[in-house]
């Protein structure tokens, strides 16, 4: 819980001295492949995401999660999709999921040739049993009860998208940990 609450401090920290954390009305914030972050700035965020566990069910290995992550934006947009009372927010967040998912299958997409059948096959698996978390809730023949559910997805792990930029770009050595971002163990700066 507490590195949870460092992990928001960070971002929040970074939100407000970076401009690529500013609204772009062509993109993902997070995910936009050169926000201008420096390299520290990633190596603390990626640190955090690495250190936080992931809900259960994700897939550890890069290339599956990065197909779960995929598959629950698309459930999530396909939701939302799926509301005929949907308001300017929900539109945007369906807009905004949507550049989201395609981050995620461009990664898939490039980074699908260096994988082996093995984690081919892991990130399908990973793909469908995400994708069927939402069936239920596509089933939902009351609309009130739709639109909840769409209201309460609260995103993904960060490791989503640094799964992706390191799918995407071929990065196979480990993720740093937090000392070596310079981070103690709840994520905040180690005093020199």
């Amino acid at each position: 819980m507490r590195l949870r609450l460092a992990a928001s401090l960070l971002v929040l920290a970074f939100a407000v001295q970076s401009p690529a954390f500013a609204r772009q009305d062509d993109g993902p914030v997070v995910t936009a492949r050169d926000a201008g972050e420096s390299a520290d700035a990633l190596r603390a965020r990626e640190a955090i995401a690495y250190e936080t566990p992931l809900p259960r069910g994700a897939p550890d290995q890069d290339y599956p999660l990065v197909a779960w992550c995929a598959a629950l934006v698309e459930g999530h947009i396909a939701l939302g999709r799926s509301l005929t009372t949907a308001d300017d927010l929900d539109r945007d967040i369906i807009r905004l999921g949507g550049l989201e998912a395609a981050d995620f299958r461009d990664a898939l997409r490039v980074g699908a040739a260096r994988q082996t059948p093995a984690v081919i096959a892991a990130a399908r698996t990973a793909e469908a049993q995400a994708a069927g978390k939402w069936a239920p809730l596509m089933a939902q023949e009351d609309e009130r009860a739709r639109s909840e559910a769409f209201g309460l997805f609260f995103g993904l792990p960060g490791r989503c998208e640094h799964a992706a930029r390191r799918v995407r770009e071929n990065v196979t050595t480990p993720p740093v940990t937090l000392q070596q971002a310079g981070l103690d163990e709840v994520g905040m700066p180690l005093a020199n």
